[in-house]
């Protein structure tokens, strides 16, 4: 009988939230060459991923702000655990979570080190913050084996602000778990099952209707979104706004004009976090997202698997999925007026949006389908162990 023992691999993130959602089906996958430990924060979605995934998972608290006394605690916690454990490989996304295990793990002696950049803050960031975010992002590749930006934008600016000297290595054609395209699937649901929830929210049948699925915070350029779509629903008649997501008003407020308009504007419908977000995106008929950075959106992917075109601002990640008059409008950070005049072509330029429907799924589907990135990943784990 053969009786192989496998490799250990622990995956972290900062909170258990980007386990559940952001690798949703990978650990599953990666068990069956590995032993698979997920490490982040306990709360039910650290449950959901230790239930759904049939990993073993371990709760370490990681702080997303700095917070040194916390930050020192959670790193000694990641070293003995990785002492104890003794993994092949430690992976991490997110960013403070990249900082700790990288650390830890060159501190205990792990082979393989590695961090996937799914997004980099410091290039929003101005004065002191940003050259501290500069060298803990130099500090974390020092300590790092192998490092993976989720994208061509993120390599850039890696480069270009000389965060490290190492090789960069962007996986498949970006992101960290590509998208189960029979899962975000239009057909899933019926006309009925969406005229059913558009009644429930007040919609009529010929609502033309915008959906932005992510954190209602200002870094995702809802302040700008609100103000252009004041001025759109003035002018324009059956059209709505769907908002679904989360207000974090203790770590990035949006402006209190805005919060105002969201309550007032009967055109605005908010549904606040909700766990599937494809009922929402099935009655949709355009999604947008205003962000002002990104490292790899998985809902611009969601909304294109769906069938939906897309509104993006031109940054990392959303210049990659989306082709300009293709399955999307690409358009300028922080600009209302960008925004507004998007809107305005995609309900009034039939042709175009027929077009940007037409292509979405198609387009997600070549270069995103999950099993072309989980293949990748795996391939990337085995040449490393090559070199141990």
């Amino acid at each position: 009988m053969n009786l192989s023992i496998k490799n250990k691999l622990i995956r972290t993130s900062t909170i258990a939230t980007s386990l559940d959602y952001l690798l949703k089906g990978q650990l599953s996958f990666l068990k069956e060459s590995y032993t698979v430990i997920a490490v982040s924060g306990e709360n039910s979605h650290l449950q959901e991923v230790r239930d759904r995934e049939g990993v073993q998972t371990i709760s370490i608290e990681m702080q997303r702000n700095i917070s040194l006394l916390k930050d020192i605690k959670s790193l000694w916690q990641l070293y003995w655990l990785f002492k104890k454990e003794k993994p092949l490989i430690v992976h991490s996304i997110t960013p403070k979570a990249g900082l700790l295990t990288m650390i830890s793990g060159y501190c205990a002696g792990v082979p393989i080190r590695i961090h996937t950049f799914t997004g980099l803050i410091f290039p929003s960031k101005t004065g002191f913050v940003k050259k501290l975010l500069i060298a803990m992002d130099k500090v974390l590749c020092y300590c790092a084996t192998a490092i993976y930006p989720e994208g061509q934008g993120v390599k850039n600016d890696l480069i270009q602000y000389k965060i490290t000297n190492k090789p960069l290595k962007v996986i498949a054609n970006g992101n960290v778990n590509g998208i189960d395209m029979d899962y975000f699937n239009p057909i899933l649901f019926s006309e009925e099952q969406n005229h059913l929830l558009k009644t429930s929210l007040q919609m009529t049948p010929d609502d033309f209707v915008f959906i932005f699925v992510g954190r209602l915070v200002g870094d995702k350029g809802i302040n700008e979104l609100i103000t252009a779509f004041h001025k759109l629903s003035s002018e324009i008649e059956h059209v709505k706004l769907l908002l679904v997501g989360s207000f974090e008003s203790d770590l990035d407020p949006l402006l209190p004009e805005t919060m105002q308009e969201i309550e007032a504007n009967a055109n605005i419908r908010f549904v606040g976090f909700q766990k599937d977000v494809r009922p929402y995106l099935g009655i949709s008929d355009c999604s947008v997202l205003p962000s002002y950075r990104e490292g790899f959106p998985n809902v611009v992917m969601q909304a294109g698997a769906m069938g939906l075109p897309n509104i993006v601002t031109n940054i990392n990640g959303c210049n990659e999925i989306i082709m300009e008059g293709k399955n999307g409008i690409i358009i300028p950070v922080k600009d209302s007026d960008a925004i507004c005049s998007a809107m305005k072509i995609m309900i009034e330029n039939n042709t175009l949006r027929t077009c940007l429907q037409q292509n979405s799924r198609s387009m997600i589907m070549s270069r995103y389908e999950q099993h072309i990135v989980w293949d990748a990943i795996l391939a990337e784990y085995q040449r490393l162990e090559q070199h141990v």
